[in-house]
């Protein structure tokens, strides 16, 4: 969407919530008043689309601010989460090449024993 249209969506509400208000004004009976007291005037459409636009307004800066909200919660969290298995992750990592160096020193010592002049064999003869 563009800049434009997010723009005129408030005013256009605003307009349509006005004229709904009208036709609603209009159909209702004014109630009986005494003289000496005047009734207060009645906003006009300009002030009731000013109102009703401000309304929108505050309601979309509210729901734009919860959006916000949730969003940076749920990215703290996913951030979090993927830290937390990336660590995991490189433990395992970091484990199975111990173990496969480990192996692997183990089966060099073996091999070692069997080759005459190695410290491997001389250990092995001492035994």
């Amino acid at each position: 969407m563009n800049a434009s249209f997010i723009r005129t969506v408030p005013a256009v509400l605003a307009l349509a919530l006005a004229s709904i208000g009208l036709s609603a004004n209009a159909q209702t009976t004014a109630p009986a008043t005494s003289p000496a007291v005047a009734p207060a005037p009645a906003p006009t459409v300009t002030e009731r689309a000013k109102e009703t636009t401000k309304d929108a307004v505050d309601a979309t800066k509210s729901g734009t601010k919860k959006a916000y909200n949730a969003t940076k919660s749920g990215t703290k969290k996913a951030y979090g989460a993927t830290k937390r298995v990336a660590k995991k992750g490189a433990n395992v990592v970091e484990d199975a090449g111990h173990s496969t160096a480990n192996g692997m020193r183990s089966a060099g010592a073996k091999i070692g024993e069997k080759i005459p002049g190695t410290a491997e064999n001389a250990a092995a003869k001492k035994q």
